[in-house]
């Protein structure tokens, strides 16, 4: 994709700190960062977002995001870790590229990313769960 700033910046036309690269993926370090070492993960071949992504890729992006996490964890001393992708503009998904963002977690780090959680005002109906799980189920 000629717009990409992920195609760009995997052809190096855009400049990255690069952490990591294989023949399928590329990481680097996201240029606003939530927290120290908060990177991104992106296949090296344009996909527009898990939708478009093919399984095979995707076993291999996680895979790598996977080892990348247990990097972080031990030459940072991170507490933790979330992996996170937003996929479609309902989601917030703002690159169109897919990428799995890595964020090193630390004890008090200030970082709310499940904040989520406490504006729910109720919890769901047991009933509109289990008809929902049903239609799910429905059409695998």
């Amino acid at each position: 994709m000629p717009d990409c700033i992920f195609c760009k910046i995997v052809k190096g036309e855009i400049p990255s700190t690069k952490i990591f690269e294989s023949d399928k993926a590329l990481a680097f370090l996201d240029i606003n960062p939530l927290t120290k070492g908060h990177c991104v993960v992106i296949p090296k071949e344009h996909h527009d977002n898990v939708f478009d992504i093919p399984l095979e890729d995707l076993k291999i992006l996680i895979t790598d995001a996977k080892q990348l996490a247990d990097l972080l964890r031990g030459c940072l001393d991170a507490d933790g870790v979330n992996l996170v992708n937003a996929s479609g503009m309902a989601a917030e998904q703002s690159v169109f590229h897919f990428h799995i963002h890595i964020v090193p977690r630390y004890e008090g780090d200030g970082l709310e990313m499940n904040q989520w959680w406490q504006t729910k005002a109720r919890p769901a109906d047991r009933e509109e769960l289990t008809k929902l799980a049903k239609e799910i189920k429905n059409n695998q």
